[in-house]
């Protein structure tokens, strides 16, 4: 069913873009083995994050060590500040996790759990309630998006450099500062989002528009939900058909799912894009603010950069989006619905962003965590 080279390896990389609902269409991948099992990321993912990263190949490693316990530690610091949590966030350059807190009080439990500490003036449930505040108002295209800084304890509003002095925008931002603790930042680019029309590779297809597969579920596929409305039907990359999509949410949300049928069927695998050793997926734990993610799509492949903030809105032309994770990642049309994943653990799915891979760009993902408990989904694991 795929190009004869493939075909030769066995079925192994066959239907890469459906039959491997791992990560958005790929070309050419062998089956996990053993000694890939072992890795603490593909050869193709520790490439990319040397070239995207400036790393090396030893620091690249020692970065996903250090972001893996970070990962597990952030709930434990969380349950230890209690109330007084206001977010956390990973230090690249130390390999640390920062917890903010309102109460000093609370520094030496979070200590005892081995991260460090930083006072700060709001709680997390504070940004959040402003955050919510915010969310309620109409916001003119000018406004790309707002989230939380847990590092400053203050909501982010970004306006579009081009369009700060347009009277909506002014009267957005100033509704904003009502709404609780804000600072308003300047971004270059309205965000948007990363769908494309019909071009050749291994995309998979909803009417004229191409996405790319994200992880792998029991029974099918998460993916965008900007890609495809419930019911329509999805196509591979040769054309024949995979399956519909059972769960669609675009705006307010960017998630959905697709199952898998017809001589398609799920790994546990995103792949790698002209390697041969691909990355399996072992779980859902979420990686902290600072940490380095990797995302591989359809159109420009393995890409990494860092986690930026959480708990963001994106303002795109159709309607807002909220809880979305920024990254220094770069992405292109087609990209969109592909994964981000950071070692071996899933992240979510590529929502849209500004700028493109060749100028750099920012890119937010819809975390995968949310997307498998609202549609009761269990991802498929090595």
């Amino acid at each position: 069913m795929r190009h004869a080279t493939v075909l030769r390896t066995g079925l192994s990389a066959l239907l890469v873009l459906g039959a491997w609902t791992a990560v958005g269409p790929t070309t050419a991948s062998a089956a996990p083995t053993d000694s890939v099992a072992e890795l603490p990321a593909s050869a193709a993912l520790l490439s990319a994050m040397q070239r995207d990263l400036g790393l090396t190949e030893g620091q690249a490693r020692t970065r996903l060590a250090e972001e893996k316990a970070a990962t597990a530690l952030e709930p434990k610091a969380q349950r230890a500040a209690g109330s007084a949590y206001g977010g956390s966030w990973l230090d690249p350059a130390t390999g640390e996790l920062t917890v903010a807190i309102t109460d000093a009080g609370k520094a030496g439990a979070v200590r005892a759990t081995g991260a460090q500490t930083r006072i700060v003036e709001h709680s997390a449930a504070q940004l959040d309630a402003t955050m919510k505040r915010i969310d309620a108002l109409s916001a003119p295209d000018g406004v790309a998006s707002w989230r939380v800084d847990p590092a400053t304890s203050r909501v982010v509003v970004n306006v579009v450099a081009s369009e700060q002095g347009d009277n909506d925008v002014r009267a957005f931002v100033a509704k904003a500062r009502k709404a609780g603790p804000v600072t308003v930042e300047r971004t270059a680019e309205a965000p948007q989002t990363f769908a494309a029309g019909t071009v050749g590779g291994d995309p998979y297809y909803t009417g004229n528009v191409r996405c790319s597969i994200g992880f792998s579920v029991h029974g099918g596929f998460v993916t965008a939900g900007h890609c495809g409305g419930t019911g329509q039907q999805v196509r591979g990359w040769d054309n024949s058909y995979i399956g519909n999509f059972q769960g669609s949410s675009f705006p307010g949300d960017d998630y959905a799912w697709v199952n898998v049928g017809s001589g398609w069927w799920t790994v546990p695998v995103v792949l790698g894009w002209g390697t041969v050793s691909d990355q399996l997926v072992r779980g859902s734990n979420e990686a902290p603010i600072g940490a380095s993610i990797c995302r591989s799509g359809s159109t420009t492949r393995w890409h990494c950069g860092r986690v930026l903030a959480k708990n963001e809105t994106v303002n795109y032309s159709q309607g807002a989006v909220h809880q979305m994770t920024k990254t220094s990642v770069c992405a292109q049309g087609g990209d969109s619905g592909g994964s981000f994943i950071s070692g071996d653990q899933a992240q979510g799915v590529t929502s849209g962003g500004w700028g493109n891979c060749t100028s750099g760009g920012e890119t937010w993902y819809q975390p995968i965590n949310e997307i498998l408990n609202r549609y009761g989904l269990r991802l498929h694991t090595a």
